[in-house]
């Protein structure tokens, strides 16, 4: 329910005073069932284009974008993770240092919602306090009077496992850019308040937190 920066956070943006949150690159990992829409939801944000030929994920893919909020650069690096079981030992181990957990899952397909707490849980152990966001995909499939049931129950899901829900379509871009800028500016504005925080400790140590970061990649 966030709805502009923390006033800490712009007062640091406009004084200059950052830290090293500009050189960062912070982790958002995609996890979800095979054949929901993740890449397909990637490819729309970062390439603006949709393939109607489906090609699963082998292990896992990357995309890095850069973003100017509120005149400071910041990184996203977005990691896709395979949905097929055989895979999931090799992508859990991507999973480490990820600042957003996204758990997509299929509007059409209410099997899928159903799948994702575990999803949640596995990509949670190895996260860095992530923020959490439920996305159903392939809104375009969805009458509006199924799409209201749906809703409600996936609203509940989101409560339950302290995520943030949205629908999208990556056909038809519904929502893609919108919730891709909302990730942004919550994540920057928890990095900025950490890094507020970290330069308090008369024990940090500058760039340490850049240095951990790197090294979960």
């Amino acid at each position: 329910m966030k709805l502009n920066f923390d006033p800490r956070v712009k007062d640091a943006c406009a004084q200059n005073k950052t830290g090293t949150v500009g050189l960062k690159v912070c982790k958002a990992v995609l996890v979800g069932d095979v054949a929901v829409g993740k890449s397909c939801l990637i490819n729309r944000f970062c390439h603006s284009v949709f393939d109607m030929d489906y090609k699963a994920t082998i292990g896992v893919d990357f995309e890095v974008e850069k973003f100017s909020v509120l005149s400071v650069p910041f990184n996203l690096q977005i990691w896709d993770t395979a949905g097929q079981e055989r895979f999931k030992c090799i992508a859990a181990s991507y999973y480490r240092g990820s600042n957003v957990v996204i758990v997509v899952f299929d509007l059409s397909d209410i099997d899928s919602m159903s799948h994702t707490p575990q999803w949640k849980e596995d990509a949670c152990k190895c996260a860095s306090d992530p923020h959490i966001f439920l996305v159903g995909t392939k809104k375009d499939l969805v009458s509006d009077a199924a799409f209201a049931d749906i809703e409600f129950e996936a609203m509940k899901l989101a409560n339950e496992i302290n995520a943030e829900f949205w629908a999208v379509s990556s056909k038809t871009g519904e929502n893609v850019r919108e919730f891709f800028f909302r990730l942004v500016s919550l994540t920057f504005d928890k990095a900025i308040l950490n890094e507020l925080e970290t330069r308090k400790s008369p024990v940090a140590q500058i760039g340490s937190n850049l240095i951990s970061e790197w090294l979960c990649l």
